[in-house]
């Protein structure tokens, strides 16, 4: 067993956190990959604003919102210009979104979306103009500005167009900077509270016992399946933000429910490590059935009188594939079942109603989602 000592009181001369690092099983994920702490969050901001310098692919004239918001914006310039007196194609009317991540300080950049509202044909070659983003409560958190980037490119002509990818979203790398912070202190706090990913009761008592193991003292308490409560000790109350990162790098097993996820759209077919079969046995075979309709003309020899007759002839079979009757023992594991199912020959749509069929026959210890 090794041991990480991450903080030692010098005037005491003893360990406060201690970290244990053990060699855990390959399946071990790090707590930072399975929680979040509550109010560490990030923060959706939007924003209206105005795309100029496009190539004749702006908004028309039927876009009465875009010709009135750079009317606005000329008027707030000191530019007295009548809307009805605008007629430009090279502007288009665009929402801005962006996501603020948590401690995001005065002055950080952050990347911007950047979306068409009116009937643009592109945003290539664009330049958004500076756009207040604000948050939730209607205060503005950052500014944005910037040349647009998309990913395609597009060309038209008189009788045709030719267009790759999607022309009326762009992305501005680093567009907005943040001009007012979220409030968040850590220092000094009495306690964390932990949010699973994917709530379960044994993975949330997992973590609280791996958390209580390596601070050396019961801190850590599971509420329910979704959320431990962490008690910060006092001498570490000073340097929460040490106190956390030791947490994030502890490894816990965890656990979810037996599923399995098939699409019936795609064929596509994902078990779950946990899905136990009861005894059954399994047989799965196809039938074919094959329509074939022919016509044969009957024409009288030559200057023979008569008339050409013509029939009509059906020709039908019907073919069903050998199936084999698969047993499979009671506790399978995923392996054994996939290979009973190799050995019967299905496909991964011939799957789905296997499992429809064992899951009515109860003997499918697994929730099926159909999606």
């Amino acid at each position: 067993m090794k041991m990480v000592l991450v903080k030692k009181m010098s005037q005491v001369g003893f360990t406060v956190l201690v970290l244990l690092a053990c060699a855990g099983p390959a399946q071990a994920v790090r707590i930072k990959e399975l929680v979040s702490i509550k109010g560490v969050r990030t923060n959706q901001l939007i924003g209206y604003g105005l795309v100029v310098g496009l190539n004749g692919t702006g908004d028309n004239q039927k876009a009465r919102f875009t010709i009135q918001s750079l009317a606005n914006m000329m008027a707030h310039m000191g530019v007295q210009v009548s809307p009805d007196q605008l007629k430009v194609k090279n502007v288009a009317a665009v929402m801005v979104t962006a996501e603020m991540p948590p401690f995001a300080r005065i002055g950080t950049s952050i990347d911007i979306m950047v979306s068409s509202v009116g009937d643009a044909k592109s945003l290539a070659g664009g330049t958004l103009l500076l756009t207040p983003l604000n948050g939730v409560d209607g205060n503005t958190y950052a500014l944005a500005q910037g040349a647009l980037a998309l990913g395609g490119a597009g060309a038209a002509g008189a009788a045709g167009a030719v267009v790759k990818n999607h022309l009326q979203v762009a992305r501005v790398a680093g567009g907005a900077t943040v001009e007012r912070e979220i409030p968040m202190q850590l220092d000094g706090r009495q306690d964390l509270t932990f949010s699973l990913f994917n709530p379960d009761f044994t993975t949330a008592l997992r973590i609280s016992e791996t958390i209580n193991n390596a601070v050396g003292k019961r801190v850590a308490k599971p509420v329910d399946s979704a959320t431990m409560r962490i008690q910060i000790p006092e001498e570490m109350r000073a340097d929460v933000t040490l106190f956390i990162a030791g947490l994030e790098t502890l490894e816990v097993m965890p656990d979810s429910v037996a599923k399995i996820v098939v699409n019936e759209k795609t064929g596509t077919v994902v078990i779950g490590e946990n899905v136990r079969i009861s005894t059954v046995a399994i047989s799965h075979g196809n039938l074919s059935i094959t329509i074939q309709e022919s016509e044969m003309v009957s024409q009288p020899g030559p200057f023979a009188g008569g008339e050409t007759v013509t029939t009509r002839g059906t020709d039908i079979t019907m073919q069903e594939d050998k199936s084999k009757v698969m047993l499979v023992p009671g506790a399978a594991t995923i392996g054994d079942l996939v290979r009973a199912l190799n050995a019967i020959g299905v496909t991964p749509r011939d799957m789905i109603s296997i499992f429809q069929s064992i899951k009515a026959a109860g003997a499918m210890q697994a929730d099926l989602v159909i999606i």
